[in-house]
C-alpha cells in the first residue's frame, strides 16, 4: 500500500475511505472495533495527500490507515479498556506509540475492542460485547487484543497495535491467522498505556505479515524518556531481519515442555510440519528443557493480579473512573460511592483477579504467594539465559489448542488462563516473541501459529527466523494462509 501511494496508484484519502467502507459492512459481524474515527481519519488521509501532491517530504509509512487497541491513549478520541468504567473517556493526550504513528503520518482507523483492562484470552470480557473469529463468527478470536487481530484478518486496518501482558498479541495472532510480534519489554514505550501489570505489558505490532510486523515495530519502537522502563539504544536491525530466507546455521531450540501432553493434535501436527521446515531452511534444530516453564502459569497468575490490584485502586469514583451512587441510600459515604462504583464499572474477570491480587498481596500472605512467584520469575529467566547459551531462538506452539468457541470456557477461568500457556513465560523473562502461521488443524481447518522467541534486545533474530518459515510455507500454500479462509477473509481491491 505505500508502495502504491507512492506511485499514485490512488490516494490516501481513497485507501482510508475504502477501509471505511469495508468496516460498515462487515464489522457488524466481526465487532473488531470499539470506536471508528472516520472524520479523523479522512483528515490525516487529505492532509498527507497534499503534502504528497506539493513534493513535501514524507515518511515511508505515510498515508497507510491503522488500528490501535483501546488500550493506547488517543487525544480526541474515546479510550475505555474495553471497560464501563472509562466508558466515554476521551483523553487529553496520546500515548507515545500514539504520537508516533502520527509523526509516520498513518491516518488512525479507530480504537479495537479487547478484554476488560487487558484481562482475558477471548475478548469476551469487553463490557462492550465480544469479538468474533473472522475464520468462524462462532469462535472467538482470542485475547485481550482479539480486536486488532480480528480487524487485521477481516481485511478492516492494513495492521493494528496491541498489547501483550501473557500473549496478548501472539495468541489472538495464531488464532486469526495473522502474525503479532512482543517486542522485547521496554522496547517500545508503555507511556499512555492503559496499565495491567507494569511488569509485564508490553505494546507490539499485530500484521498479516513478518514484513509488516517490522516495519510497524520500526515506527512505533524506540527509547521514550518518558518511561522509565524504556531500553536507551536504537530499535534492532528488525525491516532487514524480515528479509531472510536462508536459516543456515541458525540454532533453534524446540522446548520440551510447551511441545507434548495438552496440545490439540492439529497444533502439534502442524507445529511438527514447521520444525521440519526449519531443518529444511538449514537451521540446526534440537532440543532444549527449560524446567520452571511448568510453573510459569502459577506464577504469572499471582503476579499479574497483584500488579492489577495496585494499578486498578485508582479507579475509585474518587480520582478515576465513572462514579455510581449506592441504591437506597441518600447521603452515601465516600466508601459507599467507592463500592457501588466498581461493583458496576469492574466486569466479573476483573473482580476476579483484584479480588487475587489484594489477597496475595495481603499481610501474612506475601511472602508465600506473591513473594513466591517472584523467586519462580527468576528461575524462568534463568531457563531462557542457558537455553540461549546452546541456541540462538526457541519456538513452540504459540497456543495448545486453535479458536474454542464463545462461551465455551465461561464458567471455567482456568481452563481459559491455560490458552497462554505457550506464551506467558516471555512476559515474566521480558523476552521478545513472535507468532506466525503455520496452516490450519486438520480437525477444523482453523489457523495454528508458531511461536519464535529470541534473547532480549535481538529481537531481530525472531524476525528473521519467522520470516523465513512464512516465506517457504507460502510459497508452498501458493499464497497467504488467509487466502484459503472464508469469503468473509477475501482480499479486496482497495482502491
Amino acid at each position: 500500500m505505500a508502495t502504491a501511494l507512492v506511485a499514485g496508484e490512488f490516494t490516501s484519502e481513497e485507501l482510508v475511505q475504502a477501509h471505511l467502507d469495508r468496516i460498515e459492512v462487515i464489522d457488524p459481524l466481526v465487532h473488531g472495533y470499539l470506536h471508528v474515527d472516520a472524520e479523523g481519519a479522512l483528515a490525516a488521509a487529505r492532509a498527507v495527500d497534499a503534502d504528497r501532491a506539493a513534493d513535501e517530504p514524507l515518511p515511508p509509512m505515510a498515508g497507510v490507515p491503522v488500528a490501535v487497541k483501546d488500550v493506547a491513549c488517543t487525544a480526541g478520541i474515546p479510550t475505555t479498556a474495553g471497560s464501563a468504567m472509562l466508558e466515554g473517556w476521551v483523553p487529553p493526550y496520546d500515548a507515545t506509540v500514539v504520537a508516533r504513528l502520527r509523526e509516520a503520518r498513518m491516518p488512525i482507523l479507530g480504537k479495537t475492542n479487547m478484554d476488560e483492562f487487558a484481562m482475558g484470552s477471548s475478548t469476551e470480557h469487553s463490557a462492550y460485547g465480544p469479538t468474533h473469529n473472522p475464520w468462524d463468527l462462532t469462535r472467538t478470536p482470542g485475547g485481550s487484543g482479539g480486536g486488532s487481530a480480528a480487524v487485521v484478518a477481516a481485511y478492516l486496518a492494513p495492521w493494528a497495535i496491541g498489547s501483550d501482558t501473557g500473549g496478548s498479541i501472539r495468541q489472538p495472532a495464531a488464532l486469526t491467522g495473522t502474525v503479532g510480534a512482543k517486542p522485547t519489554y521496554g522496547g517500545v514505550s508503555r507511556y499512555g498505556i492503559i496499565a495491567l501489570a507494569s511488569s509485564l505489558d508490553q505494546i507490539g505490532p499485530c500484521t498479516r505479515t513478518v514484513t509488516d510486523a517490522a516495519l510497524l515495530h520500526a515506527v512505533i519502537g524506540g527509547h521514550d524518556p518518558m518511561d522509565s522502563t524504556s531500553i536507551e539504544g536504537p530499535v534492532p536491525p528488525v525491516v532487514g531481519a524480515a528479509s531472510t530466507r536462508d536459516l543456515t546455521g541458525t540454532r533453534v531450540g524446540v522446548v520440551r515442555q510447551l511441545s507434548g501432553d495438552g496440545f490439540q493434535p492439529g497444533v502439534r501436527a502442524r507445529f511438527d510440519e514447521a520444525v521440519q521446515c526449519l531443518r529444511d531452511l538449514g537451521a540446526d534444530v534440537r532440543e532444549v528443557s527449560c524446567p520452571h516453564f511448568e510453573v510459569a502459569m502459577a506464577a504469572y497468575y499471582l503476579i499479574l493480579p497483584s500488579e492489577a490490584s495496585s494499578n486498578l485502586a485508582r479507579y475509585d469514583a474518587m480520582r478515576y473512573g465513572s462514579r455510581q451512587g449506592p441504591e437506597g441510600i441518600a447521603a452515601p459515604s465516600a466508601e459507599q460511592v467507592m463500592g457501588a462504583s466498581r461493583d458496576a464499572g469492574f466486569g466479573d474477570e476483573v473482580k476476579r483477579r483484584i479480588i487475587l491480587g489484594t489477597y496475595a498481596l495481603s499481610s501474612g500472605y506475601y511472602d508465600a504467594y506473591y513473594g513466591q512467584a517472584q523467586k519462580v520469575r527468576t528461575l524462568i529467566a534463568q531457563d531462557f539465559a542457558g537455553a540461549f547459551e546452546e541456541v540462538d531462538v526457541l519456538v513452540s506452539p504459540t497456543a495448545p489448542t486453535t479458536a474454542f468457541g464463545l462461551g465455551e470456557n465461561e464458567e471455567d477461568p482456568v481452563a481459559m488462563y491455560l490458552n497462554d500457556i505457550a506464551t506467558i513465560p516471555a512476559n515474566l523473562a521480558g523476552v521478545p516473541g513472535l507468532s506466525v502461521p503455520v496452516g490450519q488443524a486438520d480437525e477444523d481447518g482453523l489457523p495454528v501459529g508458531l511461536q519464535v522467541l529470541a534473547p532480549a534486545t535481538q529481537d531481530d533474530r525472531m524476525y528473521a527466523v519467522s520470516a523465513a518459515v512464512e516465506a517457504a510455507l507460502t510459497q508452498a500454500w501458493g499464497g497467504p494462509l488467509l487466502d484459503r479462509a472464508p469469503a468473509l477473509n477475501q482480499r479486496e481491491e482497495l482502491t
